[in-house]
């Protein structure tokens, strides 16, 4: 995999606080050789290259890679890419085969210029307002999900793209734009039938359409709990010690559940609260109950069911950094027949150019 950034300071996200050094981590950069964290496990595993696509000698030496590349991948505004001379039709004309994938805020057909950052997409895609509770500010989702989100699609589209050029030996353009991707995440929730039910759509850390099913608070933290059908209501209601709430008419089936569902909430509450989450996790996990401690990501990462065995990575101290402690998620998709491997490390622009 080859990153092509422009030679005048590269990605835009090397610049992304916080840094990693000769001084440890800092928020500032220190010195010119700091490194951004978050550009060290986003840029692992490529090599780098510097062009400045402007300049009519750098669309050729684009060229010439795309004619030996089975994948672009491109992710300007909206016909910056065709307007430089690297757009989709140059590299066909230059390569048939190629699969030429589009990633942008808004989509290759948008009007030229409009600009996408993840806040962005969150406001426009109405995730905001899929999180929180009535009458609250809206809610950031708090890792940068339209960022993220965007390139799975973009992947499935090249498998996709790759599947039919084994068979047609032709490539093609793929289109996929983040405020897609997101929105099309949020229309799994059915918010129009909601609002004609009368069914609040924003219900904070539980889901009472659903309910029992969410956070629920403890002493000493949060757990959530899922307790959808009648087999997991009535072990909550063992483990909380109140076996009788199966008969009462508000709880014992899983309509009457869902329309009393504060007062339910506020019953399994007023029992969590007085216990802490070991104690809750524990009567849960006894009855059968799917319960898990809500987790700080820091103690998340650290899960052995995530972490890959540790790996070499030789370099900087910033690389070896990122290599013995950020980098080292297993892959979420394993493979049998097969090994994920980090090769390199992140490229400073140009390093191979």
């Amino acid at each position: 995999m080859i990153k092509v950034e422009d030679p005048k300071g590269g990605d835009l996200a090397r610049e992304n606080s916080p840094y990693v050094g000769r001084d440890g981590i800092t928020v500032e950069r220190k010195h010119d050789d700091d490194v951004s964290i978050s550009h060290l496990t986003r840029a692992r595993g490529k090599l780098g290259v510097s062009l400045n696509l402007k300049s009519p000698e750098a669309k050729e030496v684009f060229l010439d890679l795309v004619r030996t590349a089975d994948i672009v991948v491109e992710n300007f505004t909206a016909g910056t890419a065709d307007r430089l001379g690297v757009g989709y039709e140059a590299a066909k004309a230059a390569n048939p085969r190629i699969i030429y994938c589009s990633l942008s805020g808004f989509g290759a057909t948008a009007p030229e210029g409009g600009k996408a950052m993840d806040i962005i997409i969150q406001a426009l895609s109405g995730a905001m307002y899929a999180s929180g509770g009535p009458g609250e500010p809206p809610v950031r989702i708090g890792i940068p999900i339209a960022d993220m989100l965007a390139p799975v699609f973009s992947v499935i589209g090249i498998l996709s793209a790759l599947e039919q050029r084994h068979r047609t030996g032709v490539g093609q353009h793929i289109d996929v734009s983040m405020l897609g991707a997101l929105t099309s995440f949020v229309a799994i929730e059915n918010w129009s039938a909601m609002a004609a039910a009368g069914m609040q759509a924003r219900t904070g850390l539980t889901v009472q359409r659903l309910s029992p099913f969410g956070v629920f608070e403890c002493a000493d933290g949060y757990v959530a709990v899922v307790a959808v059908h009648e087999k997991l209501a009535q072990g909550l209601f063992r483990a909380m010690g109140q076996p009788e709430l199966s008969d009462d008419p508000r709880f014992a089936n899983r309509d009457s559940r869902v329309a009393n569902a504060v007062v339910l909430e506020e019953t399994i509450n007023g029992w969590s609260r007085e216990l802490a989450v070991d104690a809750v996790v524990a009567a849960l996990e006894a009855q059968g109950v799917p319960v898990a401690p809500v987790r700080h990501p820091e103690d998340a990462l650290i899960d052995p069911r995530v972490v890959s065995p540790p790996r070499s990575c030789a370099g900087r101290a910033s690389e070896l950094w990122v290599a013995g402690r950020s980098a080292h998620r297993r892959h979420p998709d394993r493979l049998f027949g097969c090994r994920h491997r980090v090769r390199r490390c992140h490229p400073d622009p140009g390093r191979r150019t």
